[in-house]
């Protein structure tokens, strides 16, 4: 990657505004292979939800010690005295960062208005990015999946995505650029039997917020859909606590029928990798450092992407054959190399 300053967007161009400045980086080779990349995102102010463990808190952490202003988010704070919470203020005040902690939970209106609010406030106006991660796991067949489990895992994975979204976007459009990064998976492309509603909910995030990219291309806004294989976060050892929560309300014949998958099921969920999770903050890291039009629509992360790579080559040849001309062929042009 190299670095490119001042150079139109094609956002910009779309928008018939100004060019974009790049954040000042030097790299010697890709975020992702190399930790002795050099970056400064200071200026930048980056709010981040789901920061209590996982792919949030490292990346948190990661993006505050780059320099910038990150604003972690967790549920359930407890006035700060959250034990995640404490920590991660601790860290920040040992080595100095800029990293403050906000209560949002994805399911609540209110909370996602009053903690986007706090994070403007400490970001000085609009953010610069903001990075959807909160989301939960849930493993076993779509039947056995009830009502509660079924509006639980999409009200987390998918239209907290949105809420949070619709609560940064006014701001952003404002000012005429921004960024949203959204934390699908690989099973937003790929299907695996026992995850049916996860994959549901992260095929959701790949439709809506490609949707949205386009949309959004006008008023310099990108978007890019980070799609994480199988990492040890522990996504999954809650989802085992929201199966046995399932399993509990399921009758005896379900339970029955489906014996076989209820036990590949749970193994699902053992989250048992031996990949780093640190490649998704290397990862966003690298693109937010990109200069600004340039950045891509989605990147899979994953020692091994190549199932997801060619899923995405497939769509994105399907998607510039429908819009790639006409009215759309604007939009498209500038979510796409």
């Amino acid at each position: 990657m190299s670095d490119v300053a001042f150079r139109p967007s094609r956002r910009a161009l779309l928008a018939g505004g100004s060019a974009l400045a790049a954040i000042a980086t030097t790299t010697t080779s890709s975020l992702a292979q190399d930790n002795t990349t050099i970056a400064d995102f200071s200026g930048k102010s980056v709010l981040i939800t789901g920061t209590s463990s996982g792919f949030g808190r490292l990346t948190a952490l990661h993006l505050a010690r780059l320099g910038a202003s990150v604003i972690a988010s967790m549920r359930n704070l407890d006035d700060g005295k959250r034990a995640e919470a404490v920590e991660l203020m601790q860290i920040a005040e040992a080595e100095n960062l800029k990293l403050s902690v906000v209560e949002i939970d994805v399911l609540d209106e209110e909370l996602i208005a009053t903690g986007v609010a706090k994070a403007e406030e400490i970001a000085g106006g609009a953010l610069d990015i903001l990075i959807n991660n909160a989301g939960i796991g849930l493993a076993g067949p779509v039947e056995i999946n009830d009502d509660d489990a079924t509006r639980l895992i999409f009200e987390t994975n998918l239209f907290g995505y949105l809420r949070m979204a619709r609560a940064v976007l006014p701001k952003m459009r404002a000012q005429q650029q921004g960024q949203i990064f959204n934390v699908s998976s690989q099973l937003g492309r790929i299907l695996l039997p026992n995850l049916g509603m996860y994959c549901a909910t992260k095929f959701g995030v790949e439709a809506m917020f490609e949707t949205m990219a386009y949309e959004l291309a006008p008023f310099g806004i990108e978007i890019t859909i980070i799609q994480p294989g199988g990492y040890p976060t522990k996504i999954w050892e809650n989802g085992s606590r929201y199966m046995d929560t399932l399993l509990g309300g399921a009758s005896s014949e379900r339970l029955a029928a489906y014996e076989g998958h209820l036990q590949m099921s749970r193994g699902l969920l053992n989250g048992q990798y031996s990949t780093d999770p640190m490649d998704v903050p290397l990862a966003i890291s690298e693109i937010i450092a990109m200069p600004a039009g340039k950045r891509p629509l989605r990147r899979p992360v994953h020692p091994n992407p190549t199932a997801t790579a060619n899923a995405n080559a497939a769509m994105t040849q399907l998607q510039a054959a429908i819009l790639g001309q006409g009215g759309y062929s604007a939009w498209h042009a500038a979510v796409t190399d």
